[in-house]
């Protein structure tokens, strides 16, 4: 039998809170299990010591007859010094996707030819405005 060590819902709507229990991995999530071993409350804040409360006697005991924590109760784990989770390095997971990428590129692409578009503009008409401003400027003088 495949036991595992996870989470079981309980609370109400948007008002989540947890117990840590050791049940058979084919069990339902919130279903029958075998021992409660802890419970986590998220709604705590991240230094309350209430915010997960462990049975480490209970969870070494599980581990060491080959009980199988699942991501979130091994950081559990970890944290109270029951088993070491290793860490982990995802050096992708900051980077865009494909799609975001070629979006990007196409994005960086329209601003360039805009900018370039604008100097352009702004060069052409930078050449006409001395003549055009000296005329206006001589009309100026002439009815002071």
């Amino acid at each position: 039998m495949a036991v595992s060590i996870r989470l079981s819902r309980g609370g109400s709507k948007k008002r989540p809170y947890y117990r840590i229990v050791v049940a058979d991995a084919r069990a339902s999530r919130d279903g029958k299990f075998i021992e409660k071993i802890g419970t986590y409350n998220p709604l705590l804040a991240k230094d309350d010591e209430k915010r997960v409360v462990l049975d480490g006697e209970r969870a070494k005991h599980w581990l060491s007859v080959g009980a199988q924590p699942t991501d979130r109760v091994a950081r559990f784990l970890d944290a109270a010094g029951v088993k070491e989770r290793a860490a982990r390095n995802n050096p992708n997971k900051g980077k865009p996707g494909e799609k975001a990428t070629e979006r990007a590129e196409e994005r960086a692409e329209k601003q360039k030819a805009a900018e370039e578009a604008a100097a352009a503009a702004a060069a052409a008409p930078a050449a006409e405005e001395p003549a055009a401003e000296a005329p206006a400027a001589e009309g100026e003088t002439t009815e002071a």
